[in-house]
């Protein structure tokens, strides 16, 4: 059995980060361990090619949440990445970082270190923003962001005039000096190529002589001596293996995996475990509870003017945008679908947005089974503008079913569970609506096809949106960061409360969830969390 300073169960966003991190200096040795395979895969890197990736059993976990009561009973398709890089290696790109509120919530909440100006600095240093270096923006990093402005549909402009023309603020940089507005996505990319955190952090990590990489590595659970947790046990082509931790094990398997391999390994919540025959460890009810996710919802129109679909849908057009990226690296298979969006208030007192906009120069009514149908749009000209909520107060969990590590475990989202969720995502769906309504829009729009001029009540809208709202797939919270170990996981250092040697660093350790899509800030969480580790060897 071999040694390794620390041992990473998880290359996702968070756990490239630390690989990298954690090696940069040569001092210490790292053990990556990753259920999955390689990322050099053609879909993978290319963009838009995330499509072909959202039932893949090859680079995804295709997770099912339980039927849900706030969804009309639908079943929820929860895509999550299963190979270098994670979920940062199958998603859509948008580049956010969350409100300034989000974090200094969580530093409130008794976590020192989280606040927003305490993070600004590594946001900053990981990244390399195309748009240039500014108080809010970083250059030079690791991590390359690309301004989408001069790349998007021209129906974009469209987008952001209604916007406007509807109250919004037009906001070049969501991610600058306010959050609220309509503008353009910047996007996770290099040259026309993901910049999944495999490819900015642990590729280069790989090079080195003290990193070691295991794929296709199932971790089974966490090894202990009393309460301090020495290694690793995995299974690897039928085999089951161990690895041992000189210092710490770090779980960054994300908001499914990391709570799933705690209760595998004894730690969670007693009356599970020991209905499932495995000896506690360490009780903690909280481990896989206070799941939190963003749901939403499309609004598609049939448009007067062609569309994205009237491009992607031929086999001709298909061939044109297909020699376009190989020869240019540029066109419409080099972006996120998500053009451009926004962030607005449901209700004017609140002091930060809480919903998010995105604008979709395609439209896909029409499915297509085996995948998601990006690549094979309406044959009319559709658009799209959905929404999602920000900081829903629905609560799940995701839970084990068996003390077999290949058993999914169970995930309830309870979506849409509390009335004041509900209700503002029916001023939300209004607001969109009015948005489609305004002149830039309404004087190119045929008709709205989901969910129709029929359903205008509020009774009916609400009905509808439970029908078709779905996840955005940014589950957090599952093993919330707080000082009290009655209420939380870790602890502000994201060490487990009450073991030793033992870290969980990825988007489930977030106190609550922030406003805007979730992949920033798990990369900053596995860039923060190496520092603290860091700080922590003697």
């Amino acid at each position: 059995m071999q040694t390794y300073d620390f041992i990473i169960v998880g290359s996702g966003s968070a756990g490239s980060v630390l690989a990298d991190r954690l090696s940069a200096s040569g001092r210490f040795s790292v053990l990556v361990l990753e259920a999955g395979g390689t990322d050099r895969r053609f879909y993978v890197q290319m963009p838009l090619g995330y499509g072909k990736t959202f039932f893949d059993p090859a680079v995804n976990w295709n997770y099912k949440a339980e039927p849900d009561p706030g969804l009309a009973g639908n079943t929820d398709h929860w895509p999550r990445g299963k190979l270098l890089g994670g979920s940062s290696s199958i998603n859509a790109m948008v580049w956010i970082r969350g409100a300034r509120e989000d974090f200094d919530a969580w530093r409130a909440a008794g976590n020192p270190g989280w606040g927003y100006d305490d993070l600004l600095p590594a946001f900053k240093a990981l990244e390399d923003n195309q748009a240039g270096a500014d108080t809010w923006r970083g250059t030079g990093g690791p991590l390359h962001v690309t301004d989408c402005s001069e790349a998007v549909h021209p129906l974009t402009k469209r987008y952001l005039a209604a916007g406007q023309q509807a109250g919004l603020p037009l906001n070049p940089d969501f991610n600058g000096a306010a959050q609220e507005g309509v503008g353009i996505y910047q996007i996770s990319t290099r040259n026309g190529r993901r910049m999944s955190a495999a490819r900015a952090f642990l590729r280069p990590a790989m090079k080195r002589a003290n990193v070691r990489v295991e794929m296709n590595a199932l971790a089974t659970r966490v090894l202990f001596e009393g309460k301090r947790a020495v290694g690793v046990e995995y299974l690897q082509n039928g085999e089951t293996k161990t690895a041992r931790a000189g210092r710490e094990v770090i779980l960054s398997g994300g908001s499914v995996n990391s709570p799933q391999l705690l209760q595998l390994s004894g730690i969670g919540p007693s009356a599970l475990l020991g209905g499932l025959g495995i000896p506690v460890l360490h009780a903690n009810e909280n481990v896989g509870a206070h799941l939190q996710d963003h749901v939403g919802i499309n609004y598609t129109f049939k448009g007067r003017l062609p569309t994205l679909n009237q491009t992607l849908r031929p086999w001709w057009g298909k061939l044109l945008v297909g020699m376009q990226y190989i020869l240019t690296r540029s066109g419409p298979l080099s972006l996120s679908m998500n053009n451009a969006g926004g962030f607005f208030r449901t209700d004017p007192a609140a002091t930060r947005p809480n919903m998010q906009l995105y604008f979709q120069a395609f439209s896909t009514v029409i499915p297509k089974s085996g995948e998601r149908p990006i690549l094979t749009p309406d044959p009319w000209p559709g658009f799209s503008i959905g929404l999602s909520n920000c900081r829903p107060s629905s609560r799940g969990e995701i839970m084990i079913r068996s003390s077999n590590p290949r058993d999914y475990p169970k995930i309830v989202a309870n979506a849409y569970s509390t009335n004041a969720d509900v209700e503002e995502m029916l001023a939300a769906v209004k607001f969109v609506r009015k948005i489609a309504s305004m002149p830039a829009m309404a004087e190119i729009i045929e008709e709205e096809v989901l969910p129709g001029p029929s359903i205008t009540s509020d009774a009916d809208l609400i009905q509808d949106f439970r029908k078709r709202s779905g996840t955005v797939y940014h589950p957090v919270s599952t093993c919330r960061m707080g000082p009290n170990p009655s209420r939380a996981v870790v602890d502000p250092r994201l060490k487990v409360h009450g073991l030793e040697g033992l870290r969980v660093i990825d988007a489930s350790i977030f106190p609550d969830n922030i406003t805007g899509n979730t992949n920033a800030a798990s990369i900053m969480t596995g860039w923060k969390g190496a520092e603290l580790v860091l700080e922590d060897q003697k």
